[in-house]
């Protein structure tokens, strides 16, 4: 997912001592990562430094990020977008559901960590290798929307209706970052989110609706 991170339900279990110290490696990584690029810029951030950076082994790196465009774009949102969609009333619309888990999402990743989500956007719109390699990764969370959908309407995840929704609500909220991120990060981000899931359930109209929501 772009630019958010969602948090796990109270009731969920905790995870155990090795699970933590994969969690807290690759936290430290990530955040060894964002604070050279912020320093440095991408281009010269490399593995090694951020390695370095982190107290960990290139190898390390490597196991836990197969890429450095990876590092900036991994987080650990997809699992539980798909719990949290399935938590929701199951006679509730699945626009509004996603509408309800987007926006919980994308206010809790910028009020989290509002630094990290404006740099992930930017390098996402800046940064062709970053672009390309999120263009690679959609496939995933558009197959965890594909399985909800499915389930939520009664249809099979490869229906094209079904896939052309999913990948289409995909590469509307990447443009939606990118629209962000482009303005300065200056707009309401859960606004933006509402606009683009107006535009996709209700259609474009036109210049009569330019602006969208207030």
């Amino acid at each position: 997912m772009t630019a958010a991170r969602i948090s796990a339900p109270a009731s969920a279990p905790q995870p155990g001592l090795r699970e933590r110290k994969k969690l807290k490696t690759r936290l430290a990584i990530r955040d060894a990562t964002y604070r050279l690029i912020r320093e440095q810029g991408y281009e010269a951030t490399t593995v090694e430094q951020i390695a370095e950076a982190a107290e960990v082994s290139p190898s390390t790196v490597f196991r836990y990020f197969p890429t450095k465009e990876d590092i900036v774009l991994t987080d650990e949102f997809d699992p539980l977008l798909e719990t949290q969609l399935r938590e929701r009333p199951a006679d509730e619309p699945i626009v509004e559901s996603l509408r309800i888990v987007l926006r919980r999402a994308v206010s809790f990743g910028f009020a989290e960590e509002p630094e990290i989500s404006r740099l992930r956007t930017k390098l996402m719109t800046e940064v062709p290798a970053v672009r390309s390699r999120m263009l690679e990764s959609m496939s995933v969370t558009g197959g965890i929307l594909c399985r909800v959908i499915a389930e939520r309407t009664g249809r099979d995840p490869g229906d094209l209706e079904v896939r052309a929704f999913a990948m289409g609500l995909i590469g509307a909220l990447t443009e939606t970052a990118a629209y962000w991120a482009e303005r300065d990060h200056e707009d309401d981000l859960p606004a933006l989110v509402d606009r683009t899931l107006d535009v996709l359930t209700a259609g474009f109209a036109g210049p009569a609706d330019v602006g969208g929501r207030a």
